[in-house]
């Protein structure tokens, strides 16, 4: 597991050092239309995340709620004991 996590952080020190030495040259100033960039990000979270979706989907987990969840199943014991101890 150790392996895998040190070439991970080497591959990501190593993209942004070149990602960084890029920026230096005007070659790699390519004008981007952002609606294309957006399109474009959303089909790959899109793409990576079908399988977590999936998922989360299969085992009924629901991540976002409307509101607070309330759970009433105390209040009748509660007050079966308060009659009790009269």
């Amino acid at each position: 597991m150790k392996n895998l996590e040190s070439s991970a952080g080497y591959s990501i020190t190593k993209a942004f050092c070149i990602a960084f030495v890029m920026t230096f040259f005007s070659a790699f100033d390519v004008p981007v239309f952002w609606p294309i960039l957006l399109f474009y990000w959303v089909v790959l979270f899109t793409l990576t995340m079908r399988r977590q979706i999936s998922h989360m989907i299969k085992y009924k987990y629901v991540p976002f709620t409307l509101g607070k969840q309330r759970y009433n199943g105390k209040r009748a014991s509660a007050e079966s004991a308060s009659l009790s101890e009269d």
